[in-house]
């Protein structure tokens, strides 16, 4: 303010272009709070899954662990990344957080009702791959809203999901112990490291 002029009046059409300019900004942003160590958490606990799961006589048994660890994982890294978002003070409502989550979500839902149809048409043996692919598309998907490394997480699940294909049943719970634990470990304490948590 100079010489006695009065403060100049915001008008709605200024604080309404702002406004444009404010969730334009954060829509563009990325989804930060993804949670190494709950990553990592959740890949130990999937090692100790896959162990479980080859012990299993069978298949519904095996897929019986298998969706025990799904629970466990949602919680870990459910209430892992809720610590991370508020520690950042980052909305999971934000632009950036939908569009993680619109990314991540639907090929996770493609992957539950196809495990059904696969097992109705007795193909228990293709579902690691079929985890594993799918998981990896969630992941590209989702990632391409978050950190570099997350996206290249997802392309290491297509494929560890793409060479599952190929695998005789008995290495499957390899591949789930490689997918779904050590890389999980590998990836979730990079970015723990890198990226706060």
């Amino acid at each position: 303010m100079r010489g006695g002029e009065p403060p100049v009046q915001a008008t709605p059409d200024a604080m309404e272009q702002l406004r444009y300019i404010r969730q334009t900004m954060e829509s563009a942003g990325s989804f930060t709070a993804v949670p190494g160590w709950g990553m990592v958490g959740l890949g130990v606990t999937a090692l100790a899954a896959s162990a479980l799961a080859a012990q299993q006589p069978t298949p519904e048994r095996w897929l019986g662990v298998w969706f025990a660890e799904a629970a466990v994982g949602i919680g870990i890294a459910g209430t892992a990344m809720l610590h991370k978002a508020e520690r950042a003070r980052q909305s999971l409502t934000s632009g950036p957080a939908k569009k993680f989550a619109l990314g991540f979500a639907p090929p996770l839902l493609a992957g539950a009702l196809l495990t059904l149809i696969f097992y109705k048409a007795q193909l228990v043996p293709m579902v690691p791959a079929l985890w594993l692919l799918l998981y990896g598309v969630a992941v590209v998907a989702a990632g391409a809203f978050s950190v570099r490394i997350v996206p290249v997480m997802g392309m290491c699940f297509l494929l560890l999901g793409a060479a599952a294909v190929a695998l005789p049943g008995g290495w499957s719970n390899l591949a789930m112990a490689i997918g779904f634990g050590a890389m999980h470990i590998v990836f979730g304490g990079i970015i723990a490291r890198r990226h706060g948590g």
